[in-house]
């Protein structure tokens, strides 16, 4: 099974926003995804990153955070749940995210070593990890699964959640995959505690006190 540093998998996170375009992934990056708002990346070592919302569709059609948008209320709905081919009953909104990235990389009759995924994206490599049994890290990960207990394959993914990112405990009623590390921040943030960048200090200062280990798995 890959092993990968997560101090690492932190920079990859925050560099998949901007694609090749990111000086670290210009001639890392194998083949892009960009259909139906949904954006993913094959690198050259067979890592797939997944960045999370970067736009208004987004979060309306996957249902990642709750917003007031001209009067009309968008949440996640607690009912919108669906079974993925596993049994496993997921979040009907995020199994349609995963499911695109997934159709894109079986099309090339390939399969990832290890995934990364941040907002969004962290709620596909929860699903996509268990679907591949290849390890995973989700960044700001929301719940995504509805079934109870253990089931098969769980456990391939850490999900990093800071304590003061709301977006972490949502959908309530809902689980996440894997093991949850929920960080402890040394500081406040003042404004959106969502971003990557603050992920990154949190696992700074998580790994500076040995209470978040070095890597994954």
């Amino acid at each position: 099974m890959h092993r990968y540093k997560i101090s690492d998998a932190v920079n990859l996170a925050e560099a998949s926003y901007s694609g090749k375009r990111h000086t670290s992934l210009t001639t890392k990056i194998k083949r892009s995804l960009d259909k139906d708002d949904v954006q993913a990346h094959l690198m050259t070592n067979g890592i797939l990153l997944i960045p999370g919302s970067n736009s208004l569709m987004d979060y309306l059609r996957f249902n990642l955070r709750i917003m007031n948008i001209g009067g009309k209320r968008y949440r996640m709905s607690d009912e919108t749940t669906q079974k993925g081919a596993s049994g496993t009953v997921w979040h009907q909104g995020f199994l349609a995210h995963a499911k695109v990235i997934y159709d894109w990389i079986e099309h090339h009759d390939e399969k990832p070593i290890y995934i990364i995924g941040h907002s969004l994206g962290a709620a596909a490599t929860q699903i996509l990890s268990k679907s591949w049994a290849v390890p995973g890290i989700g960044f700001a990960a929301p719940r995504t699964r509805r079934s109870r207990g253990r089931i098969k394959n769980d456990g391939f993914c850490l999900c990093i959640n800071r304590n003061d990112d709301t977006v972490c405990d949502l959908p309530t009623s809902f689980k996440h995959m894997g093991k949850v590390h929920r960080c402890a921040p040394k500081s406040s943030v003042f404004g959106p505690d969502h971003a990557m960048k603050h992920y990154r200090t949190a696992v700074a200062d998580q790994q500076g006190d040995n209470t978040l280990p070095v890597q994954w798995p």
